[in-house]
């Protein structure tokens, strides 16, 4: 149980208090850089925990397995009030503050925090620099979600106890780490914005979280040190005096106070980016003023299932418009469905602390039912009788994630009578990690179950594993299949013959991979605004761009018929089959990707007994598989993108093992007593690699992995790899051809 030392003055401020001084923000960082250390300090001033566990407590790093491997895994919310020094008799500041995780892993748990975040703050190792996880981070941050940025370098205490650097040799460091990082931000920030980050302005700090202090340029000024200070403090071993003098909290939050917009401000800006309504709609106005008088909108960014309360579901989210209250019943836009609230509050890391109203320009917690994390809400009094029109209530825009699921593990029960049971606790966890992905062989009887990388899919399964016995396979890497030109038109029919389909492939353009990527173009936004874009951004013919029947995993259905009859009785059939076919292809029984099915003739029976999913299925199957076939198909495997800084005289041992694994060095910088090698590798080389690079650098080197995309499987390769997987699908071990569909081929006679 946390202890919060002032909750009346917590609900006080959500409640009543003024929007200038709310900051809603995320702390990210790349793995092991000292964000959470950073965090306890933030924990103290808070009240939630003793000065002499500052710094060593890692108190957001609650759950178990966090504790036990050392890493934050999921994103913890604290809430603290802040009297800022400077304005001593002016009401206090509220701050809502998400400490996320720097793991690849679970970069999913940062975007859902930067969701709901207006600001964020940026830690760098001073040491290590700019990594993988930081860039990606930023990116994120900046250039997908508008959360304005400051700065924080910490272990600033390693560059002098263990480099031995001079004062100069610090600055300098320290300036090459801002300038670095402002680099990035240029990159990705708006273009109306100015945002970047300054020393000389404030929104630059630079401490130890370590051993607690930190400092911006006008803390310095104010207390008449200098940078040279720090340096007298350690030589004197008077880490104590740094601590007191220079507490960390102190510069972090003036950053916040000073840089980070409040949710009004932020809103004006923000809402236009991630809602995709109509913004001089009543809605549209109180979304982009932060209105708590208006009508009510909101989104749940995270599911917390707590291991102590047997996963009971604990919804987190931001309120953007109106006030939420204990008593309403909400609307969920796209499960379209009204769920009512038994407790509402707002998160101090594990625990609610019960609110009655939670206003726009807020973080929120409740329970009372479970939904996916990104679901959109709206008052339930506010939902049009209409279910037409209730279909086109605008949602906010699909959350960006870094990477895609491209290792997979095969679980199943070992009592075969929970196999209901798992795929229902299987659901649950994928709607608080919707990177994660799953679904039932049918003829092995298993759950395969995707992820980011093993380790993601290590921690889903043991808490699956707690709450269903399971045995789980070895870690398998996810393959993609696409083809590389247009096909042919192929005529195929039903089992029973009674229907007919007509169907090309082509493989997608770039522009339009890149908007179903993004998740600009989804399968659930209005019809009219999925065409306006793709006629906008990806040049598509506007006749074509509105017929788009399904949308699913980067993959396109398109009707090319004209004056079609009873197309509506078999959508859902056809769609089906559609999205079964890609979640199997035809090579491997890998998902497809980036492909653009189009049919363009059918003949639908008249009587509904003839035209059941089995039939629509046979002829879309064969149709899909033929055309496929004809596209010049070739499996496509995920690649990383490896970040490694390693000691001088070490890059020889690090650069032969990449090329070793197949990998692509791009680029090897010096940067001081370090070098930066910049390459890519194939997912399946990854496994293992880590160890191989401690081994030859004495441990010594800091490396980071970005999912980069996926690229062809060089064709020396592929007819192995193909057969290889087959093998272990118990699939025939044999390269695929016509002739398994021929028989479905529509000949006139």
């Amino acid at each position: 149980m946390v202890k919060v030392k002032n909750p009346e003055a917590i609900e006080r401020l959500i409640t009543e208090g003024s929007y200038e001084k709310k900051r809603i923000f995320s702390i990210v960082a790349h793995i092991d850089h000292g964000k959470t250390t950073a965090t306890d300090y933030l924990m103290r001033r808070a009240g939630l925990m003793r000065e002499e566990d500052a710094g060593q407590l890692q108190m957001t790093d609650s759950d178990e397995e966090e504790q036990a491997r050392g890493i934050t895994i999921f994103t913890s919310v604290v809430l603290l009030s802040f009297d800022d020094p400077r304005e001593p008799d002016e009401e206090e500041y509220i701050f809502q503050i998400n400490d996320t995780p720097g793991h690849i892993s679970f970069t999913g748990e940062v975007s859902r925090a930067l969701r709901g975040s207006d600001g964020c703050v940026i830690l760098v190792d001073a040491l290590e620099g700019v990594m993988t996880q930081t860039e990606t981070n930023i990116r994120l941050a900046v250039g997908d979600e508008l959360c304005k940025p400051v700065l924080f370098i910490n272990k600033v205490d390693r560059l002098i106890s263990e480099l031995k650097l001079s004062p100069e040799e610090t600055y300098q460091r320290i300036d090459e780490i801002t300038r670095e990082v402002n680099e990035l931000i240029k990159k990705v920030k708006p273009e109306w914005s100015d945002w970047g980050v300054d020393f000389s302005k404030n929104s630059v700090a630079v401490g130890s979280a370590k051993h607690g202090w930190g400092f911006t340029y006008e803390i310095l000024k104010k207390n008449g040190y200098t940078p040279v200070t720090v340096f007298e403090k350690y030589n004197d071993g008077d880490i104590q005096w740094l601590r007191k003098n220079l507490p960390l909290d102190e510069p972090m939050l003036r950053m916040v106070v000073d840089h980070l917009p409040n949710p009004i401000t932020a809103s004006k800006y923000r809402i236009p980016k991630i809602w995709s309504g109509d913004l001089e709609s009543e809605m549209g106005k109180a979304l982009l003023s932060s209105d708590p008088n208006g009508p009510l909108s909101g989104m749940i960014t995270k599911i917390f299932l707590d291991p102590k309360q047997n996963y009971r579901a604990t919804l987190i989210g931001r309120i953007f418009s109106g006030t939420l209250d204990q008593a309403d019943s909400i609307y969920l836009v796209n499960q379209r469905s009204n769920q009512r609230i038994k407790r509402l509050g707002v998160m101090e890391i594990t625990d609610i602390l019960d609110i009655e109203q939670v206003p726009a320009g807020n973080l929120f917690a409740l329970y009372g039912f479970i939904c996916p994390s990104g679901e959109t809400f709206i008052g339930s009094d506010n939902v049009p009788s209409d279910s037409d029109e209730a279909a086109k209530i605008p949602s906010f825009e699909k959350i960006s994630y870094a990477c895609e699921a491209v290792v997979s593990r095969s679980i199943k029960p070992q009592d075969p009578q929970d196999l209901a049971k798992l795929g229902g606790v299987v659901k649950k966890w994928l709607m608080a990690d919707p990177t994660a992905e799953f679904r039932l062989d049918k003829e092995s009887k298993e759950y395969i179950l995707s992820g980011i990388d093993p380790l993601q899919i290590d921690i889903l399964t043991k808490r699956i594993n707690n709450q269903v016995k399971i045995d789980i396979g070895e870690p398998i890497i996810v393959y993609r299949e696409k083809i590389t030109q247009r096909s042919r038109e192929f005529h195929t029919k039903s089992s029973n013959s009674h229907n007919r389909i007509q169907m090309y492939l082509e493989p997608l353009d770039e522009s339009t991979e890149l908007l179903l990527e993004s998740g600009k173009i989804t399968d659930l936004m209005d019809d009219k605004e999925r065409a306006r874009l793709l006629r906008e951004e990806a040049n598509w013919d506007s006749k074509e761009a509105k017929k788009i029947v399904d949308v699913y995993k980067g993959n396109l259905l398109v009707n090319g018929t004209k004056g079609l009859q009873r197309l509506d009785r078999i959508k859902s059939y056809l769609t089906a089959s559609f999205r079964d076919w890609i979640e199997s292809c035809i090579l491997a029984k890998e998902p497809a990707m980036g492909i653009k099915a189009v049919f363009t003739d059918m003949t639908i029976h008249e009587d509904p007994a003839h035209t059941g999913y089995n039939q629509i299925a046979s002829m879309t199957f064969a149709a899909l598989s033929l055309s496929m076939m004809d596209g010049n198909p070739h499996l496509y495997e995920p690649v990383q993108k490896i970040d490694i800084k390693t000691p001088s005289g070490t890059e020889s041992g690090v650069l032969a093992i990449i090329n070793k694994h197949r990998g692509r060095v791009n680029n090897v910088v010096p940067e001081g007593e370090y070098v930066r090698i910049d390459g890519q590798l194939p997912a399946s080389e990854t496994i293992g690699i880590a160890d191989e690079i401690r081994s030859s650098t004495q441990g010594r080197a800091f490396f980071g992995y970005e999912f980069l995309g996926f690229e062809q499987v060089p064709r020396s390769l592929e007819p192995e790899l193909i057969l290889d997987i087959r093998k272990r699908k118990d699939m025939k071990v044999e390269l695929p051809d016509v002739t398994s569909w021929e028989r479905f081929m529509y000949r006139r006679s």
